[in-house]
């Protein structure tokens, strides 16, 4: 018999069909939500291999529920808070598989993820879901009204806190629509870097917010990054300029950000983050009080959501199942 694997949730085929060479695979089909601790534990029972996605969390009792459960493979890199009990895997001789090499598939999550940047600052540049619900509401009798008035892109800047993979990405973009790049970063890029990229550089944090119609976050998630965004930086932003956050939710202090927008400190806001998310939070849960605003775009975490991220990610996960099951060792497996 095949060994079974137990994927948590739909992936693309493309991934599917290596493993089904290999095993008998089944899928959680629901894109509605995630599986429950308990619906964890008891595919666990049953299974050999658990291929787990972003945002499901795999708790010491998921681990220890099948005595002859053999591996979880991950989809998402090895960070300080795992989505993964790596002591009691450890405990239970499970053996646990992290993507790698994380950096190639990176690139393609990277991109995506700045295009759905470039997306949102589109948006509130050019009014897009604006006019779509003015338009659907029946208030189109003119085509002059100024009631959808946008600060366009032309000459305007987007001033990026810190500058990674994912604003590397952004900067032609923003090129491309004749907008000005200026950003900040602990350690500045090399000037032959700056000059290729046609950005400038501004040591000063407070600076590039003063500057910014558009303000993206660039930086890692890390305790010197924790809180980077609350009241005191909102209200040095222009009361025009638009706040998007591509990055994780805890740099951002989320009750602040409400305020901002609710009193018109800022303009809006595009987040595909929030505070609560796993693995901090075992269920997603972006604050109430961006559900009433109109000034707000808000994405799932969506940031790497194309067929060909998604496949390349899922693809790379699927190949360290494969391996597993034939007694190779991938190059992601964590040594105990």
């Amino acid at each position: 018999m095949k060994p079974k694997v137990f994927v948590v949730q739909p992936i693309p085929d493309v991934a599917l069909d290596l493993m089904r060479e290999v095993a008998d695979v089944d899928v959680f089909p629901r894109l509605d939500r995630h599986l429950s601790e308990d619906e964890l534990i008891a595919a666990a029972k049953r299974t050999d291999y658990l291929f787990v996605m972003g945002g499901n969390l795999i708790t010491g009792d998921i681990l220890r529920a099948n005595p002859n459960l053999k591996g979880v493979v991950l989809v998402h890199r090895r960070m300080a808070q795992n989505p993964i009990d790596l002591d009691v895997a450890r405990e239970c001789n499970i053996k646990v598989v992290f993507p790698d090499p994380w950096d190639r598939v990176y690139q393609y999550i990277c991109r995506a993820t700045c295009d759905l940047a470039m997306a949102m600052i589109l948006d509130f540049a050019y009014r897009v879901l604006d006019a779509d619900r003015y338009t659907r509401a029946g208030k189109f009798k003119q085509e002059h009204t100024m009631a959808l008035m946008g600060i366009g892109c032309h000459g305007k800047t987007l001033g990026s806190v810190g500058l990674g993979r994912v604003t590397e990405f952004m900067v032609p973009r923003a090129k491309a629509f004749e907008m000005n790049v200026i950003y900040t970063k602990r350690t500045r890029l090399p000037l032959e870097q700056e000059r290729a990229l046609g950005v400038e550089w501004v040591p000063d944090k407070d600076e590039v917010l003063r500057r910014s119609d558009f303000v993206s976050v660039g930086v890692d998630y890390n305790p010197s990054t924790h809180l980077m965004f609350g009241e005191r930086e909102f209200a040095l932003m222009k009361p025009t300029a638009y706040f998007i956050n591509i990055g994780r939710g805890r740099i951002v202090d989320e009750p602040a950000l409400v305020r901002a927008l609710q009193k018109g400190t800022i303009a809006g806001a595009g987040l595909d983050v929030y505070w609560n998310e796993p693995p901090v939070t075992r269920e997603p849960a972006p604050s109430e009080e961006f559900f009433k605003m109109d000034n707000v775009i808000l994405a799932p975490h969506n940031g790497g959501a194309t067929w060909e991220a998604r496949g390349e990610l899922t693809k790379d996960a699927a190949r360290n199942v494969v391996a597993l099951i034939k007694g190779d060792e991938p190059r992601g497996l964590v040594k105990w």
